[in-house]
Formats: structure tokens, C-alpha cells, sequence
């Protein structure tokens, strides 16, 4: 009886370090989504993709360095998406970088309008503030509200 009772417990503790081993480790609600949108596919048609939920996969290729409240996952081709998650809530440790990981949340998408002024004083003709006179350009910067991850080791 004591024998099978620790074979069980054995076989209970191999099987749950197996399972982490092979899961990575958990931020915020984790990833819930089976399927992964391509960050290349993602970006290709943003329109497609605002306001829902996805998954991304990739490697984690930039973060913030000082709270955690960001990373930015790439796929072979070196396109990325940054995961913005809320401070303080989910915080992605600086140790992940070049990390394998899965992301989930919202896709989002914010137009920054480009503030182009002209300085007092400057000469119009120089060629180096020439730039500034350029009209300002609407873009969009594209990005995903996380809501959980999982980072592999």
C-alpha cells in the first residue's frame, strides 16, 4: 500500500513538471486562443484585425526594460508586434528577451499625428530644417492590449 501510494505521488509530480516544462511560464490570463494570426498576415491587413482578440507567436525581440509592461514578439522575417500590457498587472521579465513566447489580447490600433513646427530662428533655407516644413502625416501605430502570455524557456 505505502509503495503505491508513493508510486502515485511519483507519477503525479513527473507528470506536472512535464506539463510546465512544456508550457512555459504563465503571465496575466495566459493564452487561451488555439490558433495564432501570422504578425506578417496581422500587419498586411490591420483593418481585418481591430477590436479582436488575437494570438501571436514568435520570439521576444524587445521589451521594457524598467516595469515589464511590454514586448514586442517577432516572427523569422523580423516583422513584430509590440503586446502592451497594463503596469503593474502583468510584468514580463527582462530575462525573456530572445525567448520563444505566445501572446493574447486585443488589436488595437491608435493614429499619431505627426507634430511638424517650425523652430524660431531658424533659417528656411537650410537644408537640414527643411524636413520640417513637410506636411504633418496621419499613420497608425498598431499594437495588441495583452491579456496573458506564456513565455518558454
Amino acid at each position: 500500500m505505502k509503495r503505491s501510494l508513493i508510486f502515485v505521488a511519483l507519477v503525479i509530480v513527473c507528470s506536472t513538471g512535464v506539463v510546465l516544462a512544456g508550457g512555459g511560464d504563465q503571465y496575466g490570463a495566459g493564452v487561451t486562443l488555439e490558433k495564432a494570426v501570422p504578425i506578417d498576415g496581422l500587419l498586411a491587413n490591420p483593418g481585418d484585425f481591430i477590436g479582436q482578440k488575437v494570438r501571436v507567436d514568435g520570439t521576444i525581440t524587445g521589451m521594457c526594460q524598467k516595469r515589464g509592461c511590454w514586448m514586442q514578439v517577432s516572427n523569422e522575417q523580423g516583422d513584430s508586434v509590440r503586446i502592451k500590457v497594463e503596469d503593474g498587472v502583468i510584468v514580463f521579465p527582462a530575462t525573456s528577451m530572445g525567448h520563444k513566447a505566445s501572446a493574447e489580447g486585443i488589436f488595437e490600433g491608435v493614429p499619431v499625428a505627426a507634430q511638424v513646427k517650425k523652430h524660431e530662428g531658424e533659417d528656411e533655407e537650410d537644408d537640414k530644417h527643411k524636413a520640417c516644413d513637410a506636411e504633418p502625416q496621419d499613420e497608425m501605430i498598431y499594437f495588441i492590449q495583452g491579456t496573458g502570455a506564456v513565455i518558454y524557456s
